[in-house]
C-alpha cells in the first residue's frame, strides 16, 4: 500500500506537537495577548496559584476521565497535564453517556499542602478529591453533602479564624428552585458540612437578577467575598458580593458585563493573584458549537474596596500580558500519533470506560475494539466513543483508519458529536466488502441516516478528513490509494451543534451490531488538526 492513505494509516513522519494548531493564538508574541486564551470548551474554569505555577480545572460533565488539569506559568499559555478524576462516581450512574450530568463547575484550591477540587453533581451532591501534587495521586471522590440539585460548590479555609466554609448553588431542574446561594460551616478536613445550611444570597430579592450560580468564595481585606455569575450563560454578567460575616448580609454589584463589546455573557470563573501582586480573572464566553471559551481579564480593587474587572467593567479582547516570566507559546494538545496504542490526555470517553474498548500494542496507532451494541444507530447513546474538544477557528481534521473486522455491520469512523452529529468511516457490508459511509442524525431524531450514498472502497484503509469553518460548518471527505484528484467530498455541509451544556466534540469510535463472538478492531493513526 502506498500514497496518502498509507502514510496516515502507519503514522509515517507524524509527531505530536504541544500546541493547538487549529485555535486562534492567545499569546501575540509582543507582550500582549488576545482573548480567548483557551479557544475550546474548557467550561466553568477555576484557577489556583501555587508558588510560580498556575493550575486550572473545568467542568467535564459525564466524560471520563474528568476534572482536567491545566498548567501555566503566565496565565496565557496553557498545557493539559492530566485529570483528577479517573472514573465518575457513583460508577453505576455513568456506564452510559450522561452529557449534561456529572461534574458541574468545580472549584480549585490549595490548602494545608494539598490540592483540593470540589464540585456539585446535580443528581447526587457535593463531592471532593484532593492530592499532594497536581499530578496526584488523587483520592477517590468523597461525598461531602448528599442531595439533588446541589451544584457549583466552593470551599474556603479562613486563615483568620481557622474556620472552614462551603457555598453552593442550586439547579432548578432537580431542586425546583435556583437563583440562590447556600452556605455551610464545613469540617476543617473537608469531609462534611457541620450544619443544615443557610441562604447567603437570595437573588429573587435583587431586582433584575436571575440564574445566580457558580459561586467562588474568598477572603480579602477583612471581607467575605462571593464572586458569582447571573443572567444565563449566553446573556449574563459577573457579580460580586461582600459581607463582614460569612452568614451575611451581603451587598452586591455587577463587576463585568458585555457592554459595547462582542463578548457575550462574560461570567463564571475565578480570581487569582500573581506572585508579583497583580490580580486577574479567568471566565468563559459561550460560543455556539465551540462551547465555553476561556478569557483572561485584568482585575484591580477600586478605592471603594470593590473589584473592577476588564476595562471599566467590560471585557478586553487584547491586553498586556501579566507581569510574569516569559513562557513559550503553548496550547492543550489536539494531535496524536497514539504511540504503542496509547491515546493522549486530551481524549475522554463519553462514559466510564470498560475493558476491551482500547488496547495497547507495540506499534503506533489507536486500536479500538468493535464493541457490540444495539445502539450503533445513535452515537449519542454509545459509551465507547473517544472524544476531545472541537477547537475554535477554521481548521482541518485528518485521521487514518484501518478496519480489521469481518463481522457484518462492523464500522468505525470520525464523528463530530453534539445534539446533532455526523460521521464518516468504514463499514463491513453483508457480502464481506468494505464500503465508505457518511451518516448524520438531526437533534430531533433518535437514529442516524445516510448523508451520502455508501461507496465501495478497495482495501480496508482510508484517510478521513473534515474541514471546519470558523462558524463550525463541517465538510467531510476521504482519500484512498485510488484517489487521484485530492480528497473526495461527501454529502452536504453539516453544521456542528453543542449539547445542552457541552460544546461539540471530535470523536473516534468502533462498533458492531449485537451478536456472538469477537467483532474485530479498528486502528486509527496520525490524528492531526491544522489551521485552515
Amino acid at each position: 500500500m502506498s500514497g496518502p492513505a498509507a502514510a496516515a494509516a502507519t503514522g509515517a513522519g507524524a509527531a505530536a506537537p504541544t500546541g493547538d494548531p487549529g485555535a486562534p493564538t492567545g499569546d501575540l508574541g509582543d507582550g500582549t495577548y488576545r482573548n480567548p486564551v483557551l479557544a475550546a470548551d474548557w467550561s466553568d474554569p477555576d484557577v489556583v496559584r501555587v508558588g510560580e505555577d498556575y493550575y486550572l480545572t473545568a467542568s467535564s460533565f459525564g466524560r471520563a476521565p474528568g476534572l482536567p488539569l491545566l498548567h501555566s506559568g503566565d496565565l496565557v499559555n496553557w498545557t493539559l497535564v492530566g485529570h483528577a478524576l479517573e472514573r465518575l462516581e457513583p460508577a453505576a450512574a455513568f456506564t452510559e453517556p450522561r452529557h449534561d450530568r456529572g461534574v458541574w463547575a468545580p472549584s480549585f484550591r490549595h490548602h494545608d499542602g494539598r490540592f483540593w477540587i470540589f464540585w456539585g453533581d446535580p443528581d447526587h451532591g457535593v463531592f471532593q478529591v484532593n492530592a499532594p501534587s497536581v499530578r496526584g495521586p488523587w483520592t477517590t471522590p468523597h461525598l461531602v453533602k448528599a442531595g439533588r440539585g446541589l451544584i457549583d460548590a466552593c470551599p474556603l479555609w479562613d486563615e483568620e479564624s481557622g474556620e472552614a466554609y462551603l457555598v453552593h448553588g442550586w439547579a432548578r431542574s432537580r431542586a425546583g428552585f435556583n437563583n440562590r446561594l447556600t452556605g455551610h460551616r464545613m469540617s476543617p478536613d473537608g469531609t462534611k458540612v457541620l450544619d443544615e445550611g443557610r441562604t447567603l444570597v437570595d437573588a429573587d430579592r435583587i431586582p433584575g437578577w436571575f440564574t445566580l450560580e457558580g459561586p467562588k468564595l474568598y477572603r480579602h481585606d477583612g471581607w467575605f467575598w462571593i464572586l458569582a455569575p447571573a443572567g444565563g450563560v449566553a446573556t449574563g454578567w459577573q457579580g460580586a458580593f461582600r459581607s463582614r460575616s460569612f452568614l451575611g448580609p451581603y451587598e452586591e454589584r455587577i463587576v463585568l458585563a458585555q457592554g459595547d463589546t462582542d463578548v457575550n455573557g462574560p461570567h463564571q470563573g475565578g480570581w487569582v493573584r500573581t506572585q508579583r501582586g497583580e490580580d486577574w480573572f479567568l471566565h468563559f464566553q459561550q460560543s455556539g458549537a465551540h462551547g465555553r471559551l476561556v478569557h483572561l481579564q485584568p482585575m484591580r480593587w477600586g478605592a471603594d474596596g470593590w473589584p473592577m474587572l476588564g476595562a471599566d467593567g467590560a471585557p478586553v479582547r487584547v491586553h498586556r500580558k501579566p507581569d510574569l516570566p516569559e513562557q513559550p507559546p503553548s496550547r492543550p494538545a489536539v494531535d496524536d500519533t497514539f504511540p504503542g496504542g496509547r491515546f493522549g490526555r486530551q481524549w475522554q470517553w463519553t462514559a466510564n470506560p470498560a475493558e476491551g474498548w482500547a488496547s495497547q500494542h507495540t506499534d503506533d496507532g489507536l486500536r479500538l475494539g468493535c464493541v457490540r451494541s444495539d445502539r450503533l444507530d445513535d452515537l449519542r447513546s454509545v459509551p465507547h466513543v473517544l472524544t476531545q474538544r472541537l477547537p475554535a477557528g477554521a481548521l482541518a481534521v485528518e485521521v487514518g483508519l484501518r478496519l480489521d473486522s469481518t463481522a457484518p455491520g462492523a464500522r468505525a469512523g470520525l464523528v463530530v458529536l453534539g445534539d446533532a452529529y455526523a460521521w464518516t468511516g468504514l463499514e463491513r457490508a453483508p457480502d464481506g466488502t468494505t464500503r465508505l459511509v457518511h451518516r448524520f442524525a438531526p437533534g430531533t431524531a433518535d437514529r442516524e441516516r445516510d448523508a451520502a450514498h455508501a461507496r465501495p472502497v478497495s482495501g480496508d484503509r482510508v484517510l478521513l478528513r473534515i474541514e471546519v469553518t470558523a462558524d463550525a460548518r463541517c465538510r467531510f471527505s476521504y482519500t484512498t490509494d485510488d484517489t487521484t484528484d485530492g480528497p473526495v467530498r461527501l454529502g452536504p455541509e453539516f453544521a456542528a451543534t453543542p449539547w445542552r451544556w457541552v460544546g461539540a466534540l471530535l470523536g473516534l469510535f468502533a462498533g458492531a451490531p449485537e451478536g456472538a463472538g469477537h467483532a474485530g478492531t479498528a486502528v486509527f493513526s496520525a490524528f492531526r488538526v491544522t489551521a485552515a
